[in-house]
């Protein structure tokens, strides 16, 4: 079947997602189609929105202002920093209401078997932190996978010299899992139950 021009442009948008295909991305235009005006007029401007977020200077978590509302809450545990790989798995650890302290967003992970890629992430951010903001323990809370293995032990070594205390996540997340897609009662599990790296 073919569609007007608006009607294609947005099934490309929508099927450009992560997990979304051209039939999902049909299916959505085909139900934005049939909402009425107001419902339309609000999805629009919650897109429109989208721009005025930024990435937290402290946390590289996502914000409205200089600060996420995690960093700007000073009843936080400010000396404990849970280091995760992208701001997605920040949500599902907050969604458990288990962990209190404050974040740090890598924006990634290394890649194991190909070349040093570490310079992409936030690890001088994460070490300036350790070293200026009176931290005592990073929980390495990276997804159970290789690449998520090699980036913990790559940042234990990177924390040696400062003295704190560096943990890992329990294994409460089965080895090749995602944080994003966890339970919260796994996440719940990974987070009491982490173990101090050696």
């Amino acid at each position: 079947m073919h569609y007007p021009k608006v009607f294609q442009s947005l099934i490309a948008h929508f099927s450009g997602l992560p997990s979304v295909g051209p039939k999902m991305a049909e299916r959505i235009v085909l139900y934005l189609f049939k909402q009425d005006e107001e419902k339309l007029q609000s999805f629009a401007e919650s897109l429109e929105a989208l721009h005025h977020l930024k990435s937290c200077t402290r946390c590289f978590h996502i914000a409205e202002g200089e600060l996420c509302f995690i960093c700007a809450d000073t009843k936080r545990i400010q000396n404990t920093l849970c280091l995760v790989e992208e701001p997605l798995d920040v949500i599902a650890i907050e969604r458990t209401g288990a962990y209190q302290g404050l974040y740090h967003v890598l924006g990634g992970l290394l890649e194991s078997g190909k070349s040093d890629n570490s310079q992409n992430l936030r690890i001088n951010e994460l070490l300036n932190r350790v070293e200026n903001d009176g931290i005592q323990e990073v929980i390495l809370a990276t997804n159970p996978t290789t690449e998520g293995d090699l980036t913990a032990l790559y940042l234990k070594k990177k924390l040696e010299p400062y003295k704190i205390k560096v943990t890992r996540i329990g294994r409460g997340m089965a080895t090749g899992g995602d944080i994003e897609y966890a339970d919260e009662l796994t996440l719940v599990s990974s987070l009491t139950n982490r173990k101090e790296l050696v």
